[in-house]
């Protein structure tokens, strides 16, 4: 039986309250290419083949300032894994994962569910705050008003809002304790380990560009591994939009991009606020995180071949 028109409306609602469209297999294409990425065959084994993710990939590879490269195998980042189908948590195991950092709030959980994780894998919640973020995209999409809907996205309202977020990052100090929990977990792991939020860009981004960063890293090279989420979301955010449209929900779902996307300028506002507040990166890893010499000593030699 076909579904109802209801039926279908709710599912939608459910998506975009959600923000990462619910699929079965990764949507991005091997052969994809970043201009910051020095070979394009790295997307084929950076992007993990995780059935029911679309930006679920490695983050060995990289190219440190001292010449070595950041180890494959060790460090993953992902989007939500609650959407993994009995093939997806199947594909997670043979990662050999043994601890999972959620970086998710208790009502993303609550809306998006829990990991579907393989036996043997703990996990640790570690929530970063997304500024109510996640409640406001449900508001504005429940309203079904176009003009509401402009009022609250239009212009530059969604990206100001999106630059505060990161902002937020560095000038929360639960978010900055989350934050040095979720590097000291890594620092001190000796089996492979996973991050990820809900669409696996914001603040699984910022605790990207931390890592590779304090490992020694190029910012630049961190910030194309950051922009990568553009390209592997780009599908089923497209998929998303059209449905929110064809469910009636948005008479225009373009306005919702800056939200969907990543942007130089985010990355950039939580880079700024660090070295505004702290004086220095190195400072906001060691004043803002509360991270000790030894827990990054053991960081680069954990990430850095």
């Amino acid at each position: 039986m076909a579904p109802t028109r209801r039926a279908v409306s709710t599912s939608v609602l459910a998506v975009a309250l959600v923000m990462p469209l619910a699929s079965g297999t990764a949507q991005a294409s091997p052969a994809a290419n970043h201009p910051r990425l020095a070979h394009s065959t790295l997307m084929t084994s950076r992007v993990l083949p995780l059935p029911g993710t679309v930006n679920a990939r490695d983050i060995g590879g990289y190219r440190t300032y001292d010449g070595k490269t950041t180890r494959w195998g060790v460090l993953y980042r992902s989007e939500t894994l609650s959407k993994l189908p009995p093939e997806g948590v199947h594909a997670l195991a043979d990662l050999g994962l043994r601890s999972v950092i959620d970086l998710r709030t208790g009502p993303e959980m609550q809306a998006d569910g829990a990991d579907r994780l393989p036996a043997g894998v703990t996990l640790i919640a570690q929530p970063v705050d997304d500024t109510s973020l996640f409640a406001f995209i449900g508001m504005v999409v429940r309203s079904k008003d176009p003009v509401y809907q402009q009022q609250q996205l239009g212009g530059e309202k969604a990206a100001v809002r999106m630059e505060a977020l990161y902002r937020a990052f560095v000038t929360n100090p639960a978010n900055r304790a989350a934050l040095g929990a979720a590097v000291r977990t890594v620092a001190n792991s000796h089996e492979p380990s996973m991050f990820h939020c809900s669409s696996g860009k914001d603040r699984t981004g910022i605790l990207a560009d931390t890592i590779l960063r304090a490992v020694g890293v190029p910012a630049s090279t961190s910030e194309g591994d950051y922009l990568l989420s553009n390209e592997l979301r780009a599908a089923s955010d497209a998929a998303l939009k059209s449905q929110l449209k064809a469910a009636g929900f948005m008479q225009d779902p373009t306005l919702l991009d800056p939200l969907l996307q990543v942007r130089s300028s985010y990355l950039g506002a939580f880079r700024a606020q660090a070295v505004a507040d702290y004086g220095s990166f190195g400072a906001f890893l060691t004043e803002g995180l509360g991270l000790d010499t030894l827990t990054l000593f053991k960081l680069r030699l954990r990430i850095v071949g």
